[in-house]
């Protein structure tokens, strides 16, 4: 790869800052830790940024954000404050165990680490490297593609905190853990948090992420998260990302699946100003059974772009995408999902679909679904659509005396609900049909209970 020099200049500048920094980052940090982070550097180095010459980002530019003079919270920022006071999640329902990062460190003066009951562990993922260094050493840097993916290495290079969590052999969670990533800060600012989940054989766990801006500065998040599920076990993921114009994000999900397991990974993208996810499965054993979803509602000139990957490495396996997303104003989109069967993964059953609304002509929105297949005894297949509403079904409901404006929204609202209902927590989808429908009506989706009233 021919680097050009606003390439060369942002791999200096990183470089620069972790050689800087680097007695800082390694204070009490394991060996395991640091031999990662050097390697996370070398192979940044190695890689660089790349522009829309390639075609893995043909649609998002992210040089520009990431050569910006953000601070970059390398130590956590002391920031003292009742975060009940500011926020308060209005799902009170959903009975969850809820953690918090605050700019991209573990937030609890308290406890570090917790103990829940039947042996689950969660919180810090710096202070789990420091107290089950076998457990994170065998799992951390295993599955995320660092000397692939810029992004990761990069990541693993500034490696400090995040979430860590542990489901035991034979342990079902006796409620979900909700992680409520919170960015605040009176200046503009770069986090780059590292979550490890590890649910071991015959387990059981769900995970609920919420992404939040409590202040109008502008943030760049690059997030890292590698999940391993054992044998027979059952990870239910979802993610609501909610936060405003001034957030840029990109986040790498890294899901490794053994023989017989279960995944249920669903994102729901709400708002941001430019948003790319990169989604990695690994079908490491017979029997294994993925399902990505994702919705995103975009407008007024934000981006979303979606990364699927679906690796099949063994017979037997099932996986599917299903991706849909109503964009408006002059927003734009992507997606690029891809499926891949290797020679000995016979009976694959495989399922890959991309759906978007344009509501207005200067919304623009590119997809690509892939197959590429090395097994001959499959059942595989793609699809792509992006068109605007059904006519047809608009006019029958203006003949029912519904006039057109909620004749649209029923129409996006059922359009939706096919990601929404794959939710698994029945408070969670009521709450998110509630925002979805607020967005869709030109709301800002916040958390009612929010007193920042972020724009």
């Amino acid at each position: 790869m021919i680097m050009n020099v606003k390439n060369i200049d942002l791999i200096d500048h990183y470089h620069k800052l972790f050689t800087a920094n680097l007695d800082m980052q390694e204070n009490g940090t394991p060996d395991f830790i640091k031999e990662k982070r050097l390697e996370g550097m070398k192979a940044f180095q190695k890689l660089g940024i790349p522009d829309k010459s390639d075609e893995r980002y043909k649609y998002t530019d992210l040089q520009e954000a990431f050569k910006n003079g953000f601070k970059k919270y390398l130590t956590p920022k002391s920031i003292e404050f009742n975060v009940e006071d500011i926020f308060k999640c209005d799902i009170p329902e959903l009975n969850t165990h809820v953690v918090l990062l605050l700019n991209g460190w573990y937030y609890n003066r308290n406890q570090m680490l917790s103990e829940l009951p039947g042996g689950v562990i969660v919180g810090s993922f710096a202070e789990a490297a420091k107290q089950y260094p076998e457990l994170v050493a065998k799992h951390f840097g295993t599955y995320a593609q660092r000397t692939q993916e810029w992004v990761v290495a990069l990541n693993t290079a500034f490696v400090r905190d995040g979430i860590f969590l542990y489901v035991p052999k034979n342990t079902v969670m006796d409620k979900p853990i909700q992680i409520i990533n919170l960015l605040m800060d009176e200046e503009d600012g770069m986090t780059q948090h590292r979550n490890l989940f590890v649910v071991e054989d015959n387990a059981q766990a769900q995970v609920v992420v919420c992404d939040h801006t409590l202040s109008a500065a502008n943030f760049l998040t690059n997030s890292v998260t590698e999940t391993y599920i054992a044998p027979n076990a059952r990870m239910d993921y979802v993610r609501i990302q909610n936060e405003h114009n001034g957030s840029r994000q990109v986040s790498n999900l890294f899901f490794h699946q053994e023989r017989d397991s279960y995944l249920a990974a669903n994102t729901i993208t709400l708002h941001g100003g430019l948003i790319r996810n990169n989604s990695f499965v690994t079908l490491n054993g017979q029997g294994a059974e993925s399902n990505v979803y994702g919705l995103y509602l975009t407008d007024k000139g934000q981006h979303i772009d979606n990364f699927v990957n679906v690796d099949h490495k063994y017979p037997n396996c099932q996986s599917s995408q299903l991706f849909k997303g109503v964009l408006d104003d002059y927003a734009t989109g992507a997606f690029r999902g891809r499926v891949h069967v290797a020679p000995d993964a016979q009976k694959t059953q495989a399922y890959q679909a991309n759906n978007s609304i344009l509501l207005t002509d200067d919304a623009e929105m590119h997809t690509k679904p892939q197959l590429e297949i090395y097994a001959d005894d499959v059942k595989c297949s793609h699809g792509a659509t992006i068109g605007q509403l059904d006519e047809s079904a608009m006019f029958y409901l203006r003949s029912r005396g519904i006039n057109t404006r909620e004749a649209r929204l029923l129409l996006m609202y059922a359009f939706a609900h096919d990601v929404i209902g794959k939710i698994p927590l029945e408070p969670l989808e009521d709450r998110i049909q509630e925002l979805v429908d607020k967005r869709l009506r030109g709301e800002l989706s916040r958390c009612n209970f929010c007193q920042m009233h972020c724009h």
